[in-house]
């Protein structure tokens, strides 16, 4: 069996090399991370495996690629890209995600980024650099409330973070959960009683859209909303006029519906707002865990198959 990890750039393709061990399959590493694909029939022939990082992989696409039977996805947000369901029942593509390898990574920076709100550091930031010196009024954390929506292992990391900084934490999760400390309530009353809601959930068909503007203008006025799980979870033209009346603070976001964010986009014309290039799961130790848990996906593909 072959596999090939068809968008690598620098940092992951030197830790694919690295980490890579001399009795796991042939990996052939394309360091091309801005592979259309309508490239990947080409990079992929005579591959079994795809591991796939952020480009699109449609089935009509995957139709070409006669060898192809599974993707391993470096993440959990797959459904961004492609259409796990239709792969398996129209190409016998099966697609794995990776889970867990960048909670503490994420949960740090939805962290930073709620600070960074609560301060208005970019706002101040910018003023600075064009010559201005525009001070701005924060506000204390420490006491407030911080809302969860979605409690897996990045809601966890960042309930303890928040808790280290004398934070109250409550959180509402579609299934029931419990821990220690996390008061558990139904959504409407965290974004009502919340002075910050972060963001935690997996992007799906049910949860595109979840954070309308109907649940959005149920928000207490003046609370902090941080994403960064998926920028279609939200609807952004609410948040962008939420903020902009200051019926919200700040946003402080990583993730958007559309990435790269185009230039001139209106959420790029918010002055409250922080906004990072959906950079929350890039780091050494994340990157590492990351493709080390790719490459346990490929030794038990192989395991499975008797290669």
């Amino acid at each position: 069996m072959r596999a090939c990890f068809v968008d690598a750039g620098g940092a992951l393709a030197d830790v694919m090399d690295r980490l890579v061990l001399p009795s796991d399959m042939a990996v052939t590493v394309n360091r091309n991370p801005d592979i259309k694909p309508d490239g990947l029939p080409a990079v992929l022939a005579g591959h079994d495996i795809a591991i796939i990082d952020h480009t699109a992989l449609p089935v009509e696409i995957a139709r070409q690629i006669p060898t192809l039977r599974h993707v391993v996805f470096l993440g959990t947000g797959a459904r961004s890209y492609m259409d796990p369901e239709a792969l398996e029942a129209e190409c016998g593509v099966r697609v794995h995600l990776i889970k867990g390898y960048g909670d503490t990574a994420v949960a740090e920076m939805a962290f930073a980024l709620m600070w960074a709100a609560a301060k208005g550091l970019a706002f101040m930031d910018r003023g600075i650099r064009a010559g201005r010196w525009d001070r701005t009024d924060g506000v204390e954390l420490t006491g407030k409330t911080v809302g969860l929506i979605g409690y897996g292992g990045i809601g966890a990391e960042m309930a303890r973070l928040c808790h280290g900084a004398g934070m109250r934490v409550i959180a509402w999760n579609r299934t029931p959960r419990d821990a220690p400390g996390v008061e558990f309530v139904e959504l409407d009353a965290l974004l009502a009683g919340s002075d910050v809601v972060s963001l935690h959930l997996l992007l799906g068909d049910e949860t595109r859209g979840f954070l309308s503007a109907e649940r959005i203008a149920r928000m207490k006025r003046g609370a902090i909303f941080v994403n960064t799980a998926r920028g279609a979870i939200a609807d952004e033209a609410a948040l962008a006029r939420a903020a902009e009346s200051g019926a919200i603070r700040h946003l402080g976001l990583d993730v958007y519906a559309e990435e790269p964010l185009p230039a001139g986009h209106f959420l790029s014309r918010v002055e409250n707002a922080t906004l990072a290039a959906h950079s929350a799961f890039r780091t050494p130790e994340a990157s590492d865990n990351l493709i080390e848990a790719s490459l346990e996906h490929l030794r038990r593909i192989a395991r499975e198959a008797g290669a």
